[in-house]
């Protein structure tokens, strides 16, 4: 069975100290998914089972993937296993994003994973680099450094100017996992 191809894919990245980064993500990727284009989404540092883990597992052509555990990293500390798993979703990143199967591939929290030192700035440049023309890719989390930024087609800063948190209200299930 053929399915819906993009003629140019472009390179996103959603960035920024607001909230929405992963939601903005998952969204496109619902809408891609709708219109028959497939969809797989790598997890950095995340082992949770999120709200869009859950409602993209019976979707044939929306698959996600985590790499990371349901803990804090320590910036600039990381434990090995931290590391590890980075690494491994970063060879999985490269297996999906070379075998051109998937037309659209979602690198959540790949930004915060550089800069918390889990993965290398060039590594991740390298992976933008070897996307073939019709793959949309997508980079999202805090702290995109400038050289991924320059690589990106759109960029998108999320300005966070007001948030429950402030007020004490901690993350709500449905609306903020």
């Amino acid at each position: 069975m053929s399915h819906m191809r993009l003629k140019k894919g472009f390179v996103q990245v959603y960035t920024g100290e607001g909230k929405g980064k992963t939601t903005a993500a998952v969204g496109l990727g619902l809408r891609a998914a709708g219109q028959g284009l497939k969809v797989y989404m790598i997890q950095f540092m995340k082992g949770r089972r999120y709200g869009e883990v859950a409602a993209t597992e019976e979707m044939e052509n929306f698959r996600i993937e985590q790499f990371g555990r349901d803990e804090f990293v320590r910036k600039g500390d990381p434990e090995e296993v931290d590391v590890r798993l980075a690494r491994e979703g970063l060879r999985r990143a490269q297996e999906i994003i070379k075998g051109g199967e998937w037309d659209v591939v979602i690198l959540d929290e790949v930004n915060v994973a550089v800069d918390y030192g889990l993965l290398s700035l060039r590594d991740v440049i390298e992976l933008i680099e070897m996307k073939p023309p019709h793959v949309e890719l997508i980079l999202t989390g805090r702290y995109a450094r400038e050289e991924i930024i320059e690589k990106g087609d759109l960029v998108t800063e999320m300005v966070e100017v007001k948030h429950p948190f402030q007020k004490g209200v901690l993350a709500r299930r449905g609306i903020d996992f």
